[in-house]
């Protein structure tokens, strides 16, 4: 199996956090990049032989595309890929697009699973973040969404805020379990270069969360939301059972994807590629018949140190056959690996490598060390 992400690049405002490629001054050209990306989807087609069993529309804001575009773009995959019966497919959305009739055109079409970045329920967050939606609109969209008839939905939260108390996070995280949701997103505030939220740091006008404050909240997080069903299987995503998401699996599991759009990555277990981060570059290379992505050839390093990476996210852990089926581990691996294993951060079952929760914590150092 293998599966299709489409880069929408087209946001209504900048977020403060944000730092991934998309443009607000996309009225113009619309027509012409939806075109592209169909070009693109079909350009491809060679490149996967096997069933696309799951389609992630991801930006940027993809909840901004109408009924006529997102037709457009599942046709043109449809038509160049053999696709399962019920493909898993993925829609991000943002709280201020949602009205019940564009729900219901969401639905139609074929999208059978959201994924709303509502990021906090406070009003304050949202304001310095400059999201375009409003507390309220958070806390409305998803029973609008339920009565739309979607039962797989997944939320996007934010720990980690400047001035968010312990019991203001626990608030939180009640109000997405009270929603009823069936996946949660948690994602650690970063202060990412070239964001107004890296200049405000180093101008101390906002303050960050220390490491403590951030440790607290996640593992409230974990223990509230395991308590009700809806457990971890990745660092940052929880669901309740059969609820995973599958096309995220499939980059943890380092199952084949292509990644279509201005600024997306592909990999196909040997290679990556990346297409160009430039709105007017890439209609211009697809209309031009020019190339519009880079590729990188993975090295013996780079496979091994990729599966370690992705391996120890998920509850599915590192695979030692996998990894030897690549290249045998130095020595120095396994020295490494039994200290994290002393130390409680690792632990191992047969073959299976996997974090402790005590290691969940430490998740990108472990993976780094134990790389080559």
């Amino acid at each position: 199996m293998a599966g299709i992400y489409i880069h929408i690049p087209f946001c209504k405002q900048k977020c403060s956090y944000c730092d991934f490629h998309f443009s607000t001054t996309f009225h113009s050209y619309r027509l012409d990049m939806i075109s592209s990306i169909c070009k693109e989807i079909k350009f491809r087609s060679n490149e996967i032989n096997e069933p696309i069993e799951t389609i992630y529309f991801g930006g940027g804001t993809p909840s901004l595309l109408d009924q006529e575009e997102l037709t457009l773009l599942l046709t043109s995959i449809q038509s160049s890929y053999t696709v399962i019966d019920s493909p898993e497919i993925t829609l991000e959305a943002n709280p201020d697009d949602l009205t019940f009739e564009k729900l219901t055109n969401f639905k139609s079409v074929g999208i059978n699973r959201l994924s709303i970045g509502l990021q906090s329920f406070r009003a304050e967050d949202l304001k310095w973040m400059n999201r375009a939606h409003t507390a309220e609109e958070s806390l409305n969209c998803i029973p609008m969404a339920q009565k739309a008839g979607f039962s797989n939905i997944s939320i996007d939260l934010i720990y980690g805020l400047p001035n968010l108390p312990l019991v203001e996070w626990e608030k939180m995280i009640d109000i997405a379990i009270q929603l009823n949701v069936q996946h949660i997103s948690a994602y650690c505030l970063t202060v990412e270069g070239k964001t107004a939220l890296k200049k405000w740091v180093d101008t101390k006008q906002i303050s960050v969360s220390n490491e403590d404050e951030q440790s607290d909240q996640f593992d409230l997080l974990v223990q509230k939301l395991n308590e009700v069903g809806i457990n971890q299987y990745e660092i940052s995503n929880f669901s309740k059972i059969n609820f995973e998401s599958k096309h995220n699996s499939s980059y943890w599991k380092g199952i084949h994807y292509i990644g279509v759009g201005p600024s997306a990555h592909s990999f196909n277990g040997k290679s990556r590629s990346w297409n160009v981060s430039n709105n007017t570059n890439y209609i211009k290379a697809l209309s031009n018949g020019q190339n519009w992505f880079e590729t990188e050839i993975l090295s013996i390093e780079n496979q091994f140190n990729e599966l370690i990476l992705t391996g120890l996210r998920t509850i599915y852990g590192l695979n030692l056959d996998k990894l030897k089926n690549i290249c045998e581990p130095p020595k120095t691996f396994w020295k490494t690996l039994n200290q994290f294993i002393d130390c409680n951060w690792l632990k191992q079952e047969i073959n299976i490598i996997s974090l402790t929760e005590e290691g969940k914590l430490k998740a990108d150092h472990i993976a780094s060390e134990l790389f080559i």
